[in-house]
């Protein structure tokens, strides 16, 4: 039987604080700006460059990988705070709790994007969630599924593509939690659809940032432009 819960507000903001400190504490890149600061252009004062179209450019080696980093982040979490100040109807304290859980990690997860990159970071993103019935458990969980398994092959897709050892530790350790957090929201879906989106080698997809981007630009108001990503 499921838990109602009624009357539930929250600051995400600062219910997230000590799991953003523990997270950036237990990966040990408290210190993150280090790590891709050899990635900053000479040329580069800090001012994100647009395209000809008035698009945003992610960005080019480490830097730019870990920008389309943070603009999957920046909507992964927009998305969670969201889902957890306008709970769905019939919400159980459990599943609150759990997405909860995962509205921190992607808070700790951006916030460190956000602090590795410094001034090479790209500005906030604009993030329209109107589509989406926050109401309706279903609407909810099957965006949170949509985003979980985009962010997986999203990161998947370049991670081959970085130069510095830290920064493809950092980032496995980042898409083996979005990994859990893909689980667990098949599984509050369908019982037993867990892996659902593994090959027959029991390998995740991947998708190229081009792909990603498609999709997430009808969440992601900000054009963003991955023409200077690095390629295979």
């Amino acid at each position: 039987m499921k838990e109602e819960l009624k009357g539930y507000t929250e600051t995400a903001e600062a219910s997230a604080g000590v799991s953003r400190r523990q997270f950036l504490n237990y990966a040990g890149i408290a210190g993150a700006g280090l790590l891709i600061a050899g990635c900053k252009d000479d040329d580069d004062n800090g001012v994100t460059p647009t395209t000809d179209d008035g698009s945003i450019d992610l960005g080019s080696n480490d830097a730019g990988v870990m920008n389309y980093a943070y603009a999957l982040e920046q909507l992964e979490y927009a998305f969670y705070a969201r889902a957890c100040e306008t709970p769905f109807e019939g919400i159980t304290r459990t599943e609150l709790e759990l997405l909860k859980d995962i509205r921190d990690h992607e808070l700790a997860h951006r916030e460190f994007f956000r602090k590795a990159l410094g001034a090479n970071a790209i500005p906030d993103l604009e993030i329209d969630l109107n589509m989406i019935d926050f109401k309706d458990r279903t609407s909810v969980l099957a965006t949170a599924r949509t985003f979980e398994d985009l962010g997986i092959m999203a990161y998947n897709g370049v991670t081959k593509l970085l130069v510095t050892a830290d920064n493809v530790e950092v980032i496995s350790k980042i898409v083996s939690v979005e990994g859990r957090h893909a689980a667990y929201i098949h599984e509050l879906l369908l019982t037993n659809s867990f892996a659902s989106t593994t090959d027959a080698y029991g390998l995740e997809e991947f998708k190229s940032p081009d792909e990603v981007l498609a999709i997430t630009a009808t969440y992601i108001k900000t054009k963003l432009s991955a023409k200077n990503l690095p390629t295979d």
